[in-house]
């Protein structure tokens, strides 16, 4: 069995990343149940979950939970004696601020970096050449950005991309996970089939039917019988629970895209109330492309999502690089005029979410 051809790779998850920075930066916060995301209302919110702190997650609480939910699960808890949940809205500079400061600190600790999102990244470590010496090297890594930035991070060392992933997920808040090659197998096996990244709900409800629950069962099914019942996914998952991973690390696609979307507090037909909402995300929009330095764009698209939740993308490019606000205003509106005046929306439906992005930067 290949799993990485001898490379020692090694994975940085942040914990519950926003909410940890919410908690250092404000004491009040210490002990309590946080999560981080669009405001409650009382119940009564339209948003979800960014993310929550691991209190929180005792509550049933976690990332992508309709907002009204969490605050529910708050809400049962505290009748039942227990805190209740402080929901904060993200600030996204500060975490990006954050991040950054871990991230100069993980790379001095190795030639080769891929950040993959803002709260985790992977490095190789193959010039260390032992997995003893991997561990003492992040051991150290682990110190320095907890000394320097009162942040936790959990790793995970194997001999690829995949078992590392896997592994840095294995023993959190705080955890250090090392895997060599000749333990991958038995890491593997008695994990529950939604530890594999790529098998969602979808996937793991439809191997649940063939009676699969744990990547052992997965490696009973031959490629063959993967590919039959999931197509072209099939032979991935094949390897996955094998922890069989092949790929390289390499540097991060430079972001082609800067967008933002707004739920509203209430489903609406007033088209000057979404103009006006288009417009503010189009001067957010602009001032990050600025702030990124890119000098234009050539491609705006519009997402407009109505309350029975169908949802459409509709997009426009030029061929003059454009730059300014009020062009993605102009542009904006030309978009969504159609779902007002009946030609997109003939049953004039209220809208829920409209969504603003740009493309093709320069």
């Amino acid at each position: 069995m290949s799993t990485g051809k001898g490379r020692i790779i090694a994975h940085i998850d942040l914990d519950a990343f926003f909410a940890s920075v919410e908690e250092r930066d404000n004491p009040y916060l210490k002990g309590l149940p946080v999560v981080i995301g669009s405001d409650p209302e009382g119940g009564f919110g339209r948003g979800v979950v960014s993310t929550a702190n691991y209190k929180a997650r005792e509550y049933g609480i976690h990332s992508a939970l309709p907002i009204r939910k969490a605050w529910g699960f708050s809400e049962a808890a505290r009748k039942e004696g227990k805190s209740a949940c402080a929901f904060i809205s993200p600030s996204m500079n500060r975490y990006s601020d954050a991040s950054r400061e871990i991230f100069n600190i993980v790379s001095k600790y190795t030639p080769t970096l891929m950040q993959t999102g803002i709260d985790e990244g992977s490095t190789d470590l193959s010039h260390l050449k032992t997995f003893k010496a991997a561990r003492v090297h992040v051991e150290n890594m682990k110190r320095e950005i907890k000394r320097k930035t009162r942040l936790s991070c959990s790793v995970g060392i194997g001999p690829n991309r995949l078992v590392a992933k896997i592994a840095s997920d294995f023993d959190k808040p705080n955890g250090l996970t090392v895997i060599t090659p000749s333990k991958v197998d038995k890491f593997l096996r008695p994990l529950s089939i939604r530890d594999i990244p790529g098998i969602g709900p979808k996937a793991e409800e439809k191997l649940r039917r063939f009676k699969i629950k744990t990547v052992g069962d997965l490696q009973k099914l031959s490629w063959e019988e993967l590919e039959k019942n999931f197509g072209k996914w099939g032979f991935s998952m094949y390897e996955k629970a094998r922890g069989i991973d092949e790929r390289e690390l390499h540097e991060p696609v430079p972001r082609k895209s800067i967008g933002k979307h707004e739920t509203f507090r209430e489903d609406t037909y007033d088209l000057n109330f979404v103009l006006y909402e288009l417009s503010k995300m189009a001067r957010s929009i602009t001032s990050s492309m600025n702030r990124k330095s890119f000098s234009g764009f050539r491609t705006v698209v519009l997402t407009v999502r109505f309350a029975d939740f169908t949802t459409f993308t509709r997009s426009v490019t030029t061929s003059e690089v454009m730059k300014y606000t009020k062009e993605l205003e102009a542009k904006a509106m030309k978009l969504v005029l159609p779902f007002f005046e009946g030609v997109q929306n003939p049953e004039k439906k209220a809208v829920r979410l409209v969504g603003l992005r740009i493309e093709k930067l320069i």
